[in-house]
């Protein structure tokens, strides 16, 4: 019943969100609208009984790139709700039941991942957008993982960056059981599960909580695309298990 109660609130507080996209977004500030994206998400994860836990500085401003590993549908809330940001993300997520509609709205870019030609189109996008001052968030594993072994990184993303002389921010997410001290598996998002039982197995938990962890920014100093995606990646683990 618990669970049930819990989806009632959270469909409620997803028709809100919706409509204040669609009612407020086009006339606030960026700031205005970023306090906006981090209080509903907030508010969200309080109603799926989500704690969040802050380690390390969120950034201040951009442009900045922040790449983080990948666990769940319930990333993009949790990074939202400790620093807003517009995402990078593949374009499947757009056709997700109710939450790809909160997602486009808040400004996510899209990548078609097969097509090398999207490929390149998006990493022009996300240049011009770090040049203009935004941050900027990918997953660079290009899927959802176990939460124990990072995905390598893809480095096509990493060159937005480099184009536009921007810092790259690691960051390592975990959804943790705080009674026995190890990983919680009710978010996870991988194989055959599907994006309604992963829902519905964080409906159903009540001791999730969400660990963001930031590192510190990076630059390029000299590094091609693929040894800098592999050095991020290190950090990101590193972050992740601390």
């Amino acid at each position: 019943m618990a669970a049930g109660w819990r989806i009632l609130r959270a469909l409620g507080h997803v028709l809100r969100g919706l409509w204040t996209i669609r009612s407020e977004f086009g006339k606030l500030t960026p700031e205005a609208t970023d306090l906006l994206v981090r209080e509903w998400t907030r508010q969200m994860l309080d109603i799926l009984g989500v704690t969040l836990q802050v380690r390390g500085t969120p950034p201040a401003h951009g442009p900045l790139l922040v790449v983080a590993n990948h666990i769940s549908w319930l990333d993009i809330l949790v990074m939202n709700a400790a620093r807003p940001s517009h995402f990078v993300s593949k374009a499947d997520v757009k056709a997700w039941p109710v939450i790809g509609a909160l997602v486009t709205g808040a400004g996510t870019l899209y990548i078609e991942r097969e097509s090398r030609r999207d490929a390149m189109r998006v990493v022009h996008k996300m240049a011009e957008h770090l040049r203009g001052g935004d941050i900027l968030s990918v997953f660079p594993e290009g899927t959802t993982g176990d939460g124990q072994i990072l995905l390598p990184f893809h480095a096509n993303l990493i060159q937005a960056a480099i184009a536009a002389e921007a810092p790259v921010l690691p960051v390592g997410l975990s959804y943790v059981d705080p009674v026995h001290g190890r990983r919680h598996d009710a978010p996870l998002f991988i194989g055959d599960t599907t994006l309604l039982q992963s829902l519905w197995n964080t409906l159903r938990a009540t001791d999730v909580v969400a660990v963001v962890h930031y590192g510190e920014p990076q630059r390029a100093q000299g590094r091609d695309r693929r040894s800098w995606a592999q050095d991020l990646r290190d950090a990101v683990t590193a972050l992740r298990e601390g």
